[in-house]
């Protein structure tokens, strides 16, 4: 995978996604869950359709994963349960799912249409929502290493419902 320093992940002709310090949110761990979604998502993209089920079932579970960390955090630093943040990714989750019974089914194209589909949201995705995540971490004094609040009493009033980004809170 290359590495650009480009405003935004570009999806080459080949079908190949590259990653942009530009989806960089400031939290470690969050950022390596990022890379490595690029990463799979790459290699899925550049993969022959006939032979992507084994790597999209495994970047399901990543992407499984990846989503329930943030929610994690989420809930761990007082934003509520049905937040928009959290909808957005079970919504995610649950297209992905059901792309396994259409490839299933012999739509051997569906597998590089919804990656297309993830790498044109993605960006967008960590640029507002998952960024807005990791300054509202970073606010509270959550550290995303050990899942652990410095002062719990600091989010014990603290309510959030919007979807986490800078401009929705």
């Amino acid at each position: 995978m290359n590495t650009s320093a480009s405003a935004s992940p570009l999806i080459h002709p080949a079908g190949a996604y590259e990653w942009s310090d530009a989806l960089l949110t400031g939290d470690a761990r969050m950022d390596g869950t990022h890379r490595e979604f690029a990463e799979q998502l790459d290699a899925l993209l550049a993969t022959p359709e006939a032979d992507q089920l084994p790597l999209y079932e495994a970047f399901v579970a990543h992407t499984v994963a990846h989503f329930a960390q943030e929610d994690r955090w989420m809930v761990a630093t007082g934003f509520a349960a049905d937040n928009c943040h959290s909808e957005q990714h079970a919504m995610i989750l649950e297209t992905m799912q059901a792309v396994v019974q259409h490839y299933q089914k012999g739509e051997l194209d569906i597998i590089n249409r919804m990656g297309e589909a993830l790498a044109e949201w993605f960006g967008q995705h960590a640029q507002s929502m998952d960024a807005g995540l990791a300054h509202h971490l970073l606010s509270v004094g959550f550290d995303s290493a050990t899942e652990t609040l410095a002062e719990p009493t600091s989010i014990r009033n603290v309510t959030v419902s919007g979807c986490g980004s800078i401009s929705c809170s």
